[in-house]
């Protein structure tokens, strides 16, 4: 089965096109990481607009790499949400306009699960397992019963990890993307050198206000010529890691389970990958997607369409949404 994906759900745009949910033909990637630097952030309607200036030529692309014609896709599939709105509407419009035209189902697929559906793709894994999901936007972990039952076991109660990163980066006058710039200073830094806290919540919690705050107090002890950014980096990725690792590995106890996988874009930090990766000596079976999936792609996204399609009468009349 062929599966056209598209994937417009904040500043990048994509198109896929994979076969079976896992192997993947063509995946085209237009990222607008340049135009929104200056800004320090994603702006929505600059967006949106990049949006539909790529939308048309990532298309195209996408069957002439995987050397298929639109009449031999089986399904069109394209994030519904959560996202922004605006840049939602791009690829959704695209991709139900596809169908249409030529008369072949559309499959509309929510945004989280395709990140944890990543793990699909060029892989052997298969339910149940559980997910640690880590992106800029959200932190869950997820029970994968089966290809179409996931279940939310923990979420965190203020800042996602991706966000807590930009934020700390930002602290430390690092510039936008400032999660992938903490990653490499951190590797050049003493995980040792403060003692950053984790925070006391409950078991299906995560909790990153408390770190953050830690974090500001010993910026503010620095000058910024003499703050050592490095060591900072190290630290605070160091207590990232350990709280996500020891509250996956939680639920990996309480549900019995010792297949654990990562998703999101927060699931190319190295320190985590590492985390994961020492895992296997312990008995856990470890999975990940290659970092090209970790970041948002429309392969995701058709590899949902293809285990676990958002389930509706009449998916044409799907609408995008903002938030889960």
């Amino acid at each position: 089965m062929l599966i056209l994906g598209i994937e417009s759900s904040c500043d990048e745009t994509s198109a896929a096109i994979v076969k079976d949910g896992r192997e993947v033909l063509s995946n085209i990637v237009s990222t607008q990481i340049d135009i929104h630097k200056k800004f320090g952030g994603v702006v929505p309607e600059v967006a949106a607009r990049e949006h539909l200036n790529s939308i048309n030529l990532v298309v195209k692309e996408a069957f002439e790499k995987a050397n298929v014609k639109p009449d031999m896709i089986d399904a069109f599939a394209s994030t519904v949400g959560p996202g922004l709105l605006g840049c939602l509407l791009v690829g959704l419009n695209v991709s139900k306009t596809l169908s249409i035209i030529y008369n072949k189902p559309f499959i509309g697929v929510n945004h989280l699960n395709a990140h944890v559906d990543a793990n699909f793709i060029d892989s052997d894994l298969v339910p149940p397992f559980i997910c640690l999901l880590v992106s800029g936007g959200h932190s869950q972990i997820i029970y994968v019963k089966d290809y179409g039952s996931q279940q939310i076991l923990a979420q965190t109660l203020d800042d996602a990890v991706g966000e807590v990163y930009d934020k700390v980066a930002r602290l430390c006058n690092i510039p936008y993307p400032g999660g992938v710039m903490l990653d490499k200073m951190a590797r050049l830094g003493a995980r040792d050198a403060f003692c950053f806290p984790e925070a006391k919540v409950k078991e299906d919690e995560f909790s990153f206000s408390g770190l953050k705050t830690a974090v500001l107090r010993q910026v503010q002890k620095f000058n910024q010529d003499d703050l050592p950014k490095n060591d900072i980096a190290a630290s605070f990725q160091e207590t990232i890691s350990k709280t996500l690792i020891k509250k996956l590995l939680y639920f990996s106890k309480k549900l019995n389970c010792k297949t654990l996988a990562l998703a999101g874009g927060v699931a190319a930090n190295s320190r985590l990958r590492e985390r994961m990766e020492e895992l296997k000596n312990q008995g856990y079976k470890t999975y990940a997607p290659i970092l090209k999936y970790c970041t948002d792609n429309a392969a995701m996204v058709a590899s949902c369409a293809y285990f676990n399609p958002i389930k509706t009468d009449d998916p044409l009349l799907l609408e995008a949404f903002s938030r889960d």
